[in-house]
């Protein structure tokens, strides 16, 4: 039960990051679409991006989320890796040092987030550029993709083994759009597909622990240990060949379902985000005056001449 809660504190908050991230890059591109660059963060609330000295205690509320998420994270691997069940891998050093390479690499990135919060609470002490940001970010992506790709060909489940799979694959690409931004800031597109990858990988989250700790969401075929007290990894089994198969497909068949899902929160995020911002900021105006009388005259007097 206490994995299946993580996973959904997980999911939501990874959910909450993308959609955040999403709604901020489209408000600031959707303003100014000429001085638009990639932010590896957004003042909270947005309205303060243009004026960082109101709402101060408020404008890194989401570099302090990020942070409490990340120790809870931090913390959650730690206790995990000392977890004794001897049906399960238990202290074996398998167990025990891969959960310690998702610590160490969850560190990493709350050690990137506390540089980002003091560069920009006190930029002379630590000034980081947002190229420089953005490319230790890549970095630290690339290497969570490793450490969930690593896991994946140890787990003694084959369903955990899928889910960490596909997890690093959107650790991979994650790493590609930092990356990419890094090199390419005023790339809209690439820095709404960072936060897409983010929501997306939060849903992952959340139905990696429902098709490993919740009945009804486990495939046909495959099944609980029943011994097993504490729902960690490799506690989901598959006893047939043919059972394995079909699960590895239906969890393949769930993805394309959540990126369906999330190409459509894009879409709606965009929508409601124009609507809100409003269509002059991509072009203003001004109205012809209602005397067209005056007009006219003034091109005839003028064409006489």
């Amino acid at each position: 039960m206490a994995a299946l809660v993580y996973q959904i504190i997980s999911s939501a908050a990874l959910v909450s990051l993308g959609l955040y991230h999403m709604v901020a890059t489209t408000r600031n591109h959707l303003r100014s679409p000429q001085a638009y660059f990639a932010r590896p963060y957004h003042p909270f609330p947005l309205s303060s991006s243009s004026s960082p000295s109101n709402n101060h205690r408020l404008r890194f509320l989401q570099l302090y989320l990020v942070i409490a998420f990340l120790v809870v994270a931090i913390v959650h691997q730690i206790v995990i890796s000392l977890d004794a069940d001897l049906l399960l891998k238990g202290r074996s050093p398998v167990h025990y040092f891969t959960s310690l390479q998702s610590a160490a690499s969850l560190f990493l990135f709350l050690l990137l987030t506390l540089a980002l919060l003091l560069s920009e609470w006190i930029p002379a002490l630590l000034p980081l550029p947002n190229d420089l940001i953005f490319g230790l970010t890549a970095a630290l992506f690339y290497l969570q993709s490793f450490v969930s790709w690593g896991a994946a060909t140890v787990q003694t489940s084959d369903l955990q083994a899928k889910c960490d799979f596909v997890s690093g694959r959107l650790s991979a690409l994650a790493s590609i759009l930092c990356l990419v931004l890094a090199c390419q800031p005023k790339l809209f597109v690439a820095d709404v597909g960072l936060g897409a990858s983010m929501s997306l990988q939060g849903l992952w989250v959340l139905q990696t622990g429902l098709s490993l700790y919740v009945d009804a969401f486990i495939p046909e075929g495959c099944h609980k240990l029943l011994d097993v007290v504490n729902g960690v990894e490799g506690s989901t089994k598959c006893d047939l060949d043919e059972s394995k198969l079909r699960a590895v497909a239906i969890l393949d068949l769930v993805f394309l379902v959540h990126v369906m899902f999330v190409l459509l929160i894009v879409m709606v995020t965009y929508a409601m985000t124009a609507k809100s911002v409003g269509i002059r900021a991509l072009g203003s105006y001004e109205a012809l005056p209602s005397d067209n009388t005056h007009i006219q005259m003034k091109a005839l007097s003028g064409t006489q001449a």
